[in-house]
């Protein structure tokens, strides 16, 4: 089976789509209302998860297990790419931007984020929130 293949495509279409939903409910959160760091790139995930599950278990990975089979998997990956990703990038952002203004190392942080999510999200869909029997 190759990781690289008509399913990766297919994912890369809903994460452009889902990258411009999410983005836009993060940046907003955080710059125009005020939100924290935290809670910005949280919202961004809680609700751009909701539309990601449905995009991919049907469009991406045609999964058809039942809800209860699948939901849990994927809340469960989608918590762990999220504490992982964030997790890395703000420490990782902050040490070589020392210095720099907070938002600025925030905006940066998030943005990094949002790339390691997207690596450790299409592997945790693919081989464990709908993977294949």
């Amino acid at each position: 089976m190759a990781v690289i293949d008509g399913k990766t495509i297919k994912f890369l279409i809903v994460g452009v789509v889902n990258t411009l939903f999410g983005a836009a409910i993060m940046f907003g959160l955080y710059n125009l209302a005020g939100c924290s760091y935290w809670l910005s790139s949280a919202a961004n995930y809680f609700f751009g998860s909701i539309l990601s599950f449905f995009l991919n278990k049907s469009f991406t990975f045609g999964n058809k297990d039942s809800l209860r089979n699948t939901v849990p998997k994927f809340v469960l990956n989608i918590l762990i790419c999220y504490l992982l990703a964030y997790g890395i990038a703000k420490p990782a952002v902050l040490y070589l931007l020392e210095g720099s203004p907070a938002t600025i190392q925030e905006n940066l942080a998030m943005f990094v984020g949002m790339c390691l999510f997207t690596a450790f999200n299409y592997i945790g869909q693919r081989y464990f929130a709908f993977k294949e029997k």
